[in-house]
């Protein structure tokens, strides 16, 4: 079934409330669905945006052209092996349901991934990540809609050039030719010769677990009430998560800060590179709870900005211009968006 709405409100499609509105809003449930919708007349020729459930967009103004908002569901066996399960989860699938899925089939590999709000198309063009894990680590395939050639095809996670929050999905070029469809994933089981392990290293991941016998659906449990602790729902206060990426900067330059702030905390990246911690630079920089308009640094995590009192977007905006800015000026950091902005 397709729907199409023009001129239609895209309040309830984004996370932080933003009151704005699309040309033409489209909605899909079928991958064979984008063969009628290219070819049709009032979606030709115009730009599109793919969106889930707008958990990382700011819309900045109303969008001129056509919102895809597809609902590709499903997560089902592809092949099974002594230690490896392939799975195929359809883009409209809210990604948290996967790694829930995951733990209740005893399968290894999502569950740092819990509680991150999104979908599994949205997972995949932005290489969503925490406590160690990413995207990339379970992806074997994307199963997309090429619009230039007009079919479907499947691209190895190989040639996605995933990295940090970013694939190729995400450049210029690309992003008005591939429409997500879905993605195959790699998740582990446990056998006789091979007992998957953990990845506690990362947060308080470990304080978490303290005393508790260590099962998927323990570790998923912490996960979620980590998450719930640090992150507002967007019900109660519009926001998009982690509104930063945590920079990554070379050891040289971070062991020079470090001398100067002896508590910067930092991750291994490589032998060169570290990666420092957004939330910390930020906080540090004196702008935990700092609103402007009715845009503010949320108070239990400073990575995330939200929407305190009916903010605009261009509250939003200037909040964000001002973060980067006090940041760079305090520690010759630059700290980028992990937000798309609109």
């Amino acid at each position: 079934m397709i729907q199409y709405t023009e001129n239609a409100s895209l309040l309830s499609h984004n996370t932080f409330g933003m009151n704005v509105k699309a040309r033409l809003l489209v909605e899909y449930t079928k991958e064979q669905d984008l063969d009628k919708i290219f070819a049709d007349a009032r979606v030709k020729d115009l730009p599109f945006l793919c969106i889930g459930q707008g958990s990382n967009l700011l819309f900045t103004s109303d969008f001129d052209g056509v919102i895809l908002h597809g609902q590709i569901k499903g997560i089902r066996p592809q092949a099974q092996y002594e230690d490896v399960m392939l799975v195929e989860a359809g883009a409209g699938e809210t990604f948290d349901d996967v790694c829930a899925w995951a733990v209740a089939h005893q399968l290894y590999g999502a569950e740092n991934l819990s509680a991150i709000p999104g979908e599994v198309g949205a997972a995949a063009v932005q290489n969503i990540g925490a406590y160690g894990v990413e995207f990339k680590d379970l992806c074997v395939a994307v199963s997309a809609y090429d619009i230039e050639n007009h079919r479907h095809v499947i691209i190895g996670a190989d040639q996605c050039q995933y990295g940090y929050r970013t694939s190729i999905f995400k450049q210029p070029e690309m992003k008005q030719r591939f429409v997500i469809t879905g993605a195959l994933l790699q998740l582990r089981r446990a056998s006789k010769h091979h007992q998957p392990e953990f990845n506690l290293e990362y947060g308080n991941m470990r304080t978490a677990l303290a005393g508790k016998p260590l099962t998927l659906e323990s570790v998923r449990n912490a996960v979620c009430d980590i998450r719930a602790a640090k992150l507002p729902d967007p019900k109660q206060l519009g926001n998009a998560g982690s509104f930063f990426k945590n920079p990554i900067i070379s050891r040289k330059q971070y062991d020079a800060l470090r001398r100067k702030w002896s508590s910067m905390p930092c991750y291994e990246v490589d032998t060169e590179f570290v990666k420092v911690p957004a939330g910390w630079l930020i906080e540090q920089a004196g702008l935990k709870g700092y609103q402007l308009g009715g845009a503010a640094v949320y108070e239990k995590q400073c990575l995330v900005l939200v929407n305190k009192q009916q903010a605009s977007p261009a509250d939003l905006v200037a909040l964000c211009q001002h973060v980067v800015k006090t940041v760079s000026e305090k520690y010759g950091i630059n700290i980028e968006p992990e937000v798309n902005i609109i």
